[in-house]
């Protein structure tokens, strides 16, 4: 799990490094429904052009209580937005990838895998001051899931091997951004 967090690091890192930073070019921003599952997360973008920017999604949960369950996960999700009238205001079309590694229990069953995929979503940013907005988006797509199952007893003998297709809702954000 530790290789694939520092090569999620690099990868934003990259980002930071490559892109030209200047006002109203670069912005930060948090999910607020990740907060609603206690899951920190962190985003920034990045403007490309006049109506193109790039966005990038890294959360990372990493204690083990969610209730009765346990869920433990790393999520990136890099996106290309073309903005329908300017970077930062207004509506933008989306398409976005997503990686992540899980684990969750239910007290009955252990899943413990990863998972890839791509999907489209729209978004409208509303601009609340010279520095802060607000934005709402929503995303459907495709995730291909494969990961060990097996009972919540430790037992190798019952380790199963599965995979999923997944298609349906891959992004939903309440985000609260910090423009620079």
């Amino acid at each position: 799990m530790m290789s694939l967090k520092r090569l999620v690091s690099l990868f934003f890192l990259f980002f930071l490094l490559i892109v030209k930073v200047q006002s109203q070019d670069f912005s930060l921003k948090t999910n607020t429904l990740f907060w609603g599952t206690l899951t920190p997360n962190l985003g920034a973008e990045f403007k490309l052009s006049n109506k193109y920017t790039t966005d990038i999604l890294a959360a990372y949960r990493p204690w083990n209580k969610m209730g009765d369950r346990t869920m433990r996960f790393w999520l990136f999700q890099p996106e290309v937005r073309r903005w329908l009238c300017e970077p930062y205001e207004g509506h933008f079309l989306g398409a976005h990838l997503h990686g992540a590694q899980y684990y969750m229990a239910d007290g009955k069953k252990v899943y413990d895998g990863y998972l890839v995929g791509a999907g489209l979503s729209y978004g409208y940013q509303l601009i609340l001051s010279s520095r802060w907005s607000i934005e709402a988006e929503i995303g459907a797509g495709y995730a291909y899931l494969w990961y060990k199952r097996r009972p919540d007893l430790p037992c190798k003998k019952c380790i199963v091997n599965k995979h999923k297709n997944y298609v349906g809702v891959t992004k939903a954000a309440v985000s609260l951004i910090y423009v620079f």
